[in-house]
């Protein structure tokens, strides 16, 4: 495809913040060379609606101990009917890697041949879009391009970055409590190379253009091999520049607006969602003004709600929505309460008391829960993430069985009725428990909430235990319901219901010109709540999620959520 004057010249603009002009003359030619070599995928989808929900999971998250995992999870997902429920699939890192469960990608263009093959990943399009990870701060020490900074052969003896470790670091800001730099013996002595997340992890070095050229080559492979997302990892940390904070740097935003332009230019209808778990002001900035991110994720959101259910008080949540803007034209949030990671706590920095946030962090280790650090300014490890389930997370001895698959289900109603677009983790879906088991055999704190499971087991977990069916079911009818509502597109219009207080809380979604208003309540609490229907603010006469009529008063039930639908004229 050819890219037009107008994106030739904005991309000439952009790469001349971050390149010399000379260099950004020649990067241009670069990638309307890649431009006229580029052929989309048919059957890429314009835009959202109500319809869209993603699933995340694993590409190796159901095994039957014979066939590759993604024909495995295929058959599962099919038979379950769950396209029927969903638009997409974000696969987690399918390519070869060597740790961090796929985040360290040995080979870029390749699949795990655990997994399957290419072709394994297409059948997969024939029941959903598909999303994939574009790990683009950093690669496997096992890579190609690693082994040849080893051996000082090019590309890759330009592809990386050294420092010296006598350097003040001081200002640049850590996901971990991991050394920044890691010594290896290359064939020209030993080097220090900088490793943000860990010593496998070796991060690339952008101020190179021929770094730049090779990830958005893999960018428009991805494309082509038929993702309607791409998820870009870890992109803050993406630009180093000593005596800064090396995090959010300008370069770093110009190169997300480069590659929003490249994909608006060669792939109309793909999205790009950028992954940058920190406080919520600066997770909004990836938005740019609306020249960025297609999509971020809303970070804040399941702190928040796992926060409010704790303390059975939503002030802090009630605060952040009634502050929340809408995203720019032709953006939207992603909404979750859990993935892959933990729950993460930087995005509760502004948000509540560090007292709050510290007895949340022991409620979650009472749980059964880890926390996971990072390395702060002054040293000291502080909080990153608390690592359990979503379903663990929300857990309570004082509380019956029944009600506590009530609590876990409101949680997940709620964000489903939130603007935006919903992420729905495999094992939020399937109410799955904290795996200590996991977590031991590896010693890696995430894998308590990363349970492979076999694909008999899984068939027993969704159609018989307690309470993991009971959950599975519940969310399935939450699925089915949400789609139907145009009220839940995610561009709809939302805001605070004003007599939001305490541990009463309410959403209002407002479907374009009026064709349907929805009221989101939640009680967070463990008591029942009765409120008049009169008091509502609206002439509510139907509850979605039961299909009961709303009489002369709501009975909102211990940790129940209600979908309160308004009659219309």
């Amino acid at each position: 495809m050819s890219i037009d004057s107008d994106t030739r010249e904005r991309l000439l603009s952009l790469l001349s913040r971050v390149y010399a002009p000379d260099t950004a003359s020649e990067l241009l030619e670069r990638l309307v060379e890649m431009g006229r070599q580029f052929q989309p995928p048919r059957g890429l989808p314009g835009g959202w609606d109500e319809k869209d929900v993603l699933l995340i999971s694993y590409g190796g998250q159901v095994v039957d101990g014979t066939r590759p995992a993604l024909q495995v999870l295929k058959e599962f997902l099919v038979s379950e009917g769950l396209p029927d429920l969903l638009s997409t699939l974000h696969i987690l890192p399918f390519y070869p890697w060597s740790s961090d469960d796929g985040f360290s990608v040995v080979d870029y263009r390749a699949v795990d041949n655990q997994l399957g093959e290419w072709e394994d990943v297409a059948a997969l399009r024939d029941s959903l879009h598909l999303m994939f990870d574009l790990v683009l701060n950093h690669c496997s020490s096992r890579s190609a391009w690693f082994q040849q900074y080893l051996q000082g052969r090019l590309p890759g003896l330009e592809f990386f970055i050294e420092a010296d470790p006598g350097a003040d670091f001081s200002q640049v800001v850590r996901p971990r409590g991991t050394p920044l730099l890691s010594p290896v013996e290359t064939s020209r002595g030993r080097r220090h190379v900088w490793t943000t997340f860990s010593e496998d992890q070796i991060d690339f070095d952008f101020s190179r253009p021929q770094v730049l050229l090779e990830m958005l080559s893999v960018l428009l492979f991805y494309i082509q091999q038929g993702a309607r997302i791409i998820r870009l990892d870890a992109v803050a940390f993406l630009w180093k520049e000593m005596g800064t904070s090396c995090l959010n740097l300008p370069q770093t935003h110009a190169l997300v607006k480069l590659m929003r332009s490249l994909v608006d230019a060669l792939a109309p209808g793909v999205l790009l969602i950028t992954e940058t778990n920190l406080p919520h002001e600066q997770n909004l900035s990836y938005f740019g003004e609306g020249d960025e991110a297609h999509m971020i994720y809303q970070f804040s959101l399941p702190p928040l709600i796992l926060d409010a259910f704790i303390n059975q008080d939503a002030r802090p949540l009630i605060e952040w929505t009634g502050g929340l803007e809408d995203p720019p034209a032709g953006s939207a949030f992603l909404n979750f309460t859990a993935s892959h990671d933990g729950i993460g706590v930087r995005p509760l920095e502004g948000l509540v008391r560090p007292e709050r946030l510290d007895a949340l962090v022991k409620a979650a280790q009472a749980r059964g829960g880890l926390v996971s650090l990072r390395r702060g300014p002054d040293g000291r490890e502080i909080p990153y993430e608390l690592n359990l389930t979503y379903r663990d997370a929300l857990r309570d001895p004082s509380l019956s069985p029944e009600l506590e698959v009530r609590r876990f289900l409101s949680s997940q109603a709620l964000m489903l009725a939130m603007k935006g677009m919903p992420a729905v983790y495999f094992h939020s879906l399937t109410g799955t428990p904290n795996d200590l088991e996991g977590y031991r055999r590896a010693g890696i704190k995430r894998r308590i909430n990363r349970h492979t499971y076999r694909l008999e087991e899984l068939r027993r977990v969704v159609s018989q235990p307690e309470p993991q069916r009971t959950i599975y079911r519940g969310y399935r009818r939450l699925l089915a319901t949400r789609r139907r509502q145009p009220a839940f597109h995610p561009d709809a219009g939302q805001r605070l219901w004003p007599f939001s207080r305490g541990s009463l809380y309410g959403v209002e979604r407002m479907a374009y010109a009026a064709s349907q208003r929805v009221l989101c309540l939640v009680n967070f609490s463990s008591r029942v709540q009765v409120l008049k229907a009169c008091g509502l603010g609206g002439d509510y006469r139907r509850e979605l999620i039961s299909g009961k009529e709303v009489g002369a008063q709501v009975r909102l039930e211990p940790c129940q959520t209600l979908w309160l639908e308004e009659l219309q004229p």
